[in-house]
């Protein structure tokens, strides 16, 4: 049984990878084509809009997306996803409709083809570096100020405990919404870490598991000082944290019978 559950697994695994790595690369020289003007951009980020849905859709796994709020295109808002999986981007960019721009870790620019493409569209920072975080804060606030939406991960790293437990919040994704007076969009994944967990952690491994995600009422940051970016903060961590507790589960073999889940079907995705 051991060697049929590892086999199935690699074979899962390879599947996955095949149908992640051969969208992109058939869509690339797309992709560079279009990075050569800027106006361009936002085909570019739809370009990886599609080949997120294609790949999720193909990993054969029920996919629930909740919302919680009505989104207002005309609206900037400052989106707070918990940090857990490197499936994350990309169930953001799946999700959520619009020329959004993201805030990750410098190392994402780096990743041989896909890095030249993040490095042109989304913004990279090295939390280590005080000139980098300062240069990505500015960033950040222009990207409000030309009307694009900005997706942060508030914790800046996969947890420990990812799915369970959060990090301690940044200040950073808070004090922007204060400033430029945008709502804050706290956004839940509770699963991505059983389907995919840190790769730095364990290496490349796929276990079939239901994913959701769920899109929280946005908080009003209108009228607020930067005297209310910790109650902001708290306010947005425990939204996160309730949800994360409510979904969590020891378990994880058991997800073929969590009755949280909806199938596709019943998605609306």
């Amino acid at each position: 049984m051991k060697v049929l559950k590892y086999l199935s697994q690699r074979i899962y695994t390879t599947w996955c990878c095949t149908w992640f790595i051969v969208p992109f690369v058939v869509t690339y020289p797309f992709q560079v084509l279009l990075l050569r003007k800027q106006q361009w951009h936002k085909h570019v980020h739809n370009i990886n809009r599609l080949w997120s849905t294609i790949f999720l859709r193909m990993f054969i796994t029920p996919l629930q997306v909740e919302w919680r709020m009505k989104l207002d295109p005309e609206q900037r808002y400052i989106f707070t996803p918990n940090h857990s999986s490197y499936l994350d981007i990309p169930m953001m960019l799946r999700a959520i409709p619009g020329f959004l721009n993201f805030v990750g870790k410098s190392s994402l620019a780096k990743v041989p083809l896909w890095g030249k493409v993040y490095g042109a569209l989304y913004i990279s920072v090295d939390r280590k570096s005080a000139m980098s975080s300062a240069k990505s804060y500015i960033q950040s606030k222009k990207t409000l100020d030309e009307g694009r939406s900005l997706v942060i991960f508030p914790e800046g790293t996969i947890a420990p405990n990812a799915g369970q437990e959060l990090l301690e919040f940044k200040d950073g994704p808070f004090k922007i919404a204060i400033e430029k007076q945008v709502p804050v969009v706290p956004v839940t994944m509770p699963y991505n870490q059983y389907f995919m967990p840190d790769v730095e952690e364990v290496g490349l491994r796929l276990r079939r598991h239901p994913l959701k995600l769920i899109i929280h009422e946005p908080i009003e940051t209108a009228g607020m000082t930067l005297e209310d970016l910790p109650a902001l903060k708290d306010r947005v961590f425990h939204i996160i944290q309730q949800e994360l507790t409510k979904h969590n589960y020891t378990d994880v073999n058991r997800y073929s019978n969590h009755q949280k889940i909806s199938t596709p079907g019943q998605a609306g995705v």
